[in-house]
């Protein structure tokens, strides 16, 4: 309650766009963001506290989460919080005797049970749940105990930071280059960070430099970097506690180093666009790691071969498999995947373009605890895979067809048999009409739906969405059929779905 009104009547922070899987941009508060917000949240902190300590033991106000602890997809799990931008002292407000920061027109000091609600650290920590990481950075310019409070670990152990190859060294006065002070990281206790555009040398110092990146860092990413194998080697030979990689854009090192530097701590690893990847690599991933959960990997040279290299070592272990672009994937390598991995819960085969139906009838043969299922861009298959599905995958709670442009309404008509289905993606399916949009009016346990860049749909078919009621996530880009009348509608039957326009 409180919480939308603050964002919607007192400050609105608008949240980074994605850079990738699960990672956040840089987030640039506007210079007035602690100004506006600040002496609105010192009467809606006073009048929340007073209420609080009247009851500890009802719900908190929002979607009546008790214990004031929200549930996890209300938390952001990956931001960036290396953002620079401070407030100019000539823009940040005055303080108090008392260190309240107010505003400087209009501004009046807050009531003595307002003063201690904004103080109280019990009561502050149990609010800043409630912030994305991106707001929680804002907070903190607010004055220094919320600085203070703000600091603590809790409040950051699902968020990566992302750091620059520029923005991890200083100029001295004497003209010399000195690795940036981290001691704010460190007082946050990350267990993740990105690195971007980084080589050997600079892996180094920031090991050497950031003494918790020995023992408390968990998951490393390097983005468009030149890290060779030697750099690899060293990185994950000091990094003990090191349990997930991911490589993006990193063309330097080649199929020796995954061999030379790859362990069996490491539980995740995600592998893209990196062009010295191929068949050899996913031998010594299946070989070199027998604990490995999950694998994320776009690689356009990985063919039928590579999928055969894995053994019962990872058949228990393994849980997420996700393949993006492998290109020479074809249905022999989906029979390797089905009888090495039975226990997948997910799997994307995204962009494998020669897989065919008889692939997928693989799949739901033999895949039975699959919860989550990524055929988009996988233009050779029908509506006989839909079949499949639905006659296989009872367990089946998130099924992603993205372009796949020979599903028709008669495959829809097989999905709306599935029970468990929260979340069907149908982005530019170009042959669904309103006919098909029956058959997804009787899927009443969908969350969220996109239907973006479908051109036959008409205002009157998509009218009938609003039998879903519990709809949360509605995507509708691109699609002629819209009009602002509609969305007018949803607005009144659907009041707790986001529709994206």
């Amino acid at each position: 309650m409180w919480r939308s009104a603050v964002q919607s009547g007192f400050y609105r922070l608008s949240r980074g766009e994605r850079d990738g899987p699960g990672w956040w941009t840089r987030y640039i508060p506007p210079e007035n963001a602690c100004l506006l917000c600040c002496s609105s949240l010192c009467a809606l902190l006073g009048r929340w506290a007073m209420e609080k300590t009247t009851d500890n033991n009802q719900p908190s106000p929002v979607n009546g989460v008790a214990n004031g602890v929200p549930p996890k997809d209300m938390r952001d799990s990956n931001a960036n919080t290396t953002s620079t931008s401070r407030l100019p002292r000539s823009k940040r407000m005055p303080l108090l005797k008392d260190g309240l920061r107010t505003a400087k027109e209009g501004g009046t000091t807050a009531s003595s049970p307002e003063q201690r609600a904004l103080f109280d650290e019990k009561i502050l920590c149990r609010l800043f749940t409630y912030f994305w990481p991106c707001e929680r950075c804002v907070l903190a310019q607010v004055c220094s105990k919320w600085k203070q409070v703000l600091y603590q670990p809790k409040f950051w152990r699902e968020v990566t930071p992302i750091l620059h190859c520029r923005e991890l060294y200083t100029e001295g006065t004497d003209g010399e280059k000195r690795f940036v002070d981290l001691a704010s990281f460190q007082q946050r206790g990350f267990e993740s960070a990105c690195l971007v555009g980084v080589a050997d040398l600079d892996i180094c110092e920031f090991i050497d430099n950031y003494p918790p990146s020995k023992k408390t860092i968990k998951y490393i990413s390097l983005k468009r970097s030149t890290v060779t194998d030697a750099g690899l080697e060293v990185m994950l030979e000091q990094m003990t506690s090191l349990t997930g990689l991911e490589l993006s854009g990193c063309n330097d090192f080649s199929e020796a180093g995954l061999w030379s530097s790859l362990n069996a701590r490491i539980v995740k690893l995600c592998i893209s666009d990196c062009i010295n990847v191929a068949d050899d690599s996913l031998a010594a991933i299946a070989q070199l790691l027998p604990n490995l959960r999950e694998l994320n990997l776009q690689a356009y040279h990985v063919t039928d071969t590579a999928l055969s290299y894995f053994t019962t070592k990872q058949s228990h272990s393994m849980h997420t498999l996700r393949l993006r672009s492998c290109w020479e994937t074809t249905n022999h390598g989906i029979v390797n995947i089905v009888h090495s991995l039975p226990n997948l819960t997910q799997l994307s085969l995204s962009g494998c373009s020669k897989i065919t139906d008889d692939a997928v009838e693989l799949i739901a043969e033999n895949l039975k605890k699959l919860r989550s299922l990524d055929l988009s861009w996988c233009p050779r298959m029908t509506d006989a895979s839909l079949e499949y599905i639905a006659c296989d995958l009872h367990r089946l709670e998130e099924l992603v067809l993205d372009r796949c442009v020979r599903i028709t309404d008669t495959g829809l008509g097989f999905l709306s048999t599935m029970t468990s289905l929260t979340a069907l993606y149908l982005r530019w399916c170009c042959q669904v009409q309103d006919f098909g949009l029956q058959h997804i009016y009787s899927m009443k346990k969908l969350r969220v739906l996109s239907l973006a860049g479908c051109p036959l749909l008409t205002p009157a078919g998509l009218s009938g969405l609003v039998q879903l009621k519990n709809l949360e996530e509605l995507e509708l880009t691109n699609c002629p059929g819209t009009t602002p009348e509609l969305f007018q509608y949803y607005a009144q039957h659907l009041p707790r779905c986001m529709v994206i326009e």
